[in-house]
């Protein structure tokens, strides 16, 4: 067995108790120290970590319980559907994990990664465990700072992982994104619109796919990193499997055995398609929006609506509908809320380009797209 660290510290802090953590074969729990106080005690108490450093130092938890010796990280998920889930990472996981990853982008020597998102995501996380692994030089920066991000190449910074909202903050402040080997981007599906425009101001984008339950990115431009497999199950969900697929939910082992199958596939809930031989995330399960017996994928619609002039930003939900059991939902932010776009403006445009079933029935207007800290759009409050 091994201690589980909690740790309630900065970016950087976190970053160097890990690597100690690691050092000494001991386990990782990153929690946002800027959360509220009846928030982390909740996560303490969901987690029962052995340890907790915080800026008081370190101290013994009395009910803390170990994790078993190759657990590398216990990670909050998102909570995007719900309640967050604790996840279980191995030691073994994260050794294939960074190994693969770092092929997969083609990072050598002459590289420097950088963090600017909190650590106590997999996203960031993973980028320290990579280097860790691979003994690759990284930045980790104390918060975001979109500035800094824009200016970090002067820094040395050769690669940078960042989700489609940082990106198109980029884009927006005339970031030389040029400058940066390659962009990662993950977390959410990357917007046609967005990546043509990424594209000709000269950035080079990898696309990343995987999960906190993957340790962060498993398919990199559609295809499995090394010691992953990948296939497509029933309704075309996205499957997983490899050493970076957690052990399971900590104390959830109901949870668990709903996502694990017996021949160790992990059901990421995700909706793909092979195309030309690789993956193309397509939707969330639970987010396709079933109106008169068609499937629409949220995101395709809003993939056509972010085109839009009048439109900023979009999230795309279901609403239950007496007629056709579902109807599509436009929740916009309009680019001149003075003068804001109508639905029939809306389902004109969408309807030259996807079939009638797709277009919104209902256009909800908004100042603000809620979304997690790594850019997904919380359907579930939209809803």
């Amino acid at each position: 067995m091994a201690n589980l660290v909690a740790t309630l510290l900065s970016n950087p802090e976190i970053a160097a108790t890990a690597v100690a953590a690691w050092d000494a074969g001991e386990a990782i729990l990153p929690i946002d120290a800027r959360a509220p106080h009846a928030e982390i005690e909740a996560r303490l108490a969901q987690a029962r970590p052995t340890h907790v450093v915080d800026g008081d130092g370190r101290r013994v938890r009395r009910d803390g319980i170990p994790v078993d010796a190759d657990t590398a990280a216990v990670l909050a998920t998102s909570g995007t559907t719900g309640r967050p889930k604790l996840v279980e990472l191995t030691r073994t996981g994260l050794d294939v994990m960074g190994r693969g990853y770092t092929a997969a982008v083609g990072a050598g020597a002459s590289d420097c990664w950088l963090a600017c998102m909190p650590l106590h995501h997999v996203a960031s996380l993973a980028i320290v465990a990579r280097a860790y692994t691979c003994g690759l030089p990284y930045v980790v920066h104390e918060s975001f700072d979109l500035e800094r991000v824009a200016q970090s190449h002067e820094t040395g910074v050769t690669m940078v992982s960042v989700v489609p909202t940082v990106l198109l903050r980029l884009l927006d402040a005339g970031a030389p994104v040029h400058r940066f080997r390659s962009i990662i981007v993950g977390s959410a599906v990357l917007p046609p619109a967005l990546r043509a425009r990424a594209e000709a101001a000269g950035a080079h984008l990898d696309d990343a796919y995987g999960l906190s339950e993957t340790w962060g990115g498993a398919v990199t431009n559609g295809e499995p990193n090394a010691g992953m497999e990948l296939r497509l199950g029933r309704d075309d969900e996205i499957l997983l499997r490899g050493a970076p697929v957690m052990r399971g939910y900590r104390f959830d082992p109901e949870q668990t055995a709903g996502v694990l199958d017996p021949d160790g596939w992990f059901h990421t809930g995700d909706v793909g398609r092979i195309v030309g031989g690789r993956l193309a995330v397509v939707d969330r399960l639970k987010d396709l929006v079933i109106t008169g017996g068609v499937n629409v994928s949220p995101t395709e619609v809003e993939d056509v609506l972010l085109t839009h002039p009048d439109v900023r930003d979009v999230c795309v939900v279901g609403r239950a509908d007496p007629e056709w059991g579902e109807r599509v939902v436009a929740v916009v932010v309009a680019a001149d809320p003075s003068s804001p776009p109508s639905l029939e403006q809306l389902r004109d445009y969408v309807g030259e380009q996807l079939a009638r079933a797709k277009l919104p029935r209902e256009l909800v207007l908004v100042d603000a797209i809620p979304r997690s800290v790594s850019g997904k759009a919380l359907r579930r409050l939209l809803r």
